[in-house]
């Protein structure tokens, strides 16, 4: 089964970072998985939900699942969390996780 179905219902034992260094160079600790990328768009997968990175010339420098981090270089515009529950109710299509 899915290590991902099971993540933890209360919030206060999980500890995520985001450290935003110059729009330039974005850290994420807590990362579960990369759902997509391109040079504009990043969709992360965290233990507090799905975090969507916009920008240009996106790219990963460094994808770690062993310390749960990923550094994304590139012009970064905007972050956005969607909501925790996506990617519990929907196990389907990424589009049905973002859009649901």
């Amino acid at each position: 089964m899915d290590d991902r179905k099971n993540l933890p219902q209360n919030n206060s034992n999980i500890l995520q970072n985001l450290i935003l260094e110059n729009r330039e160079k974005l850290t994420i600790t807590g990362v579960i998985d990369v759902l997509s990328f391109d040079d504009q768009i990043v969709i992360v997968e965290t233990q507090l939900g799905l975090l969507t990175v916009k920008g240009e010339d996106l790219r990963i420098n460094k994808l770690s699942i062993d310390s749960l981090e990923v550094i994304i270089e590139g012009e970064i515009f905007s972050l956005g969390y969607s909501n925790e529950d996506i990617g519990r109710k929907n196990n389907g299509s990424l589009l049905g996780k973002i859009f649901k």
